[in-house]
């Protein structure tokens, strides 16, 4: 993981802009942000979306490190990310 400098320090998942940096666990940066994904229920991140040089892909809770407000870190390395299946959200499908 890269260095922090003073001016990082963490913030929610709430408040998490689109296009922060995303590292993987060796700092490499493997992609962006596109969005956080809220359990509105229980109050909790489920996953944060990003988008990498293959598209778009889903990186569950458990494999988010830290969120600062530079840059989202993961607990899962370069190879494991490009491993991660396309997301397919759920704009224009049908919920029951």
């Amino acid at each position: 993981m890269a260095a922090e400098d003073e001016d990082e320090y963490a913030i929610g998942s709430q408040v998490l802009p689109r296009g922060t940096p995303v590292e993987a666990a060796d700092g490499t940066q493997v992609g962006t942000v596109e969005h956080a994904i809220h359990h509105h229920r229980e109050n909790m991140l489920d996953g944060v979306v990003i988008r990498t040089e293959k598209g778009r892909v889903f990186v569950d809770a458990p494999e988010v490190a830290r969120i600062t407000n530079r840059r989202v870190v993961l607990t899962i390395g370069t190879a494991e990310v490009d491993a991660l299946p396309p997301y397919r959200g759920f704009l224009g499908r049908r919920l029951r």
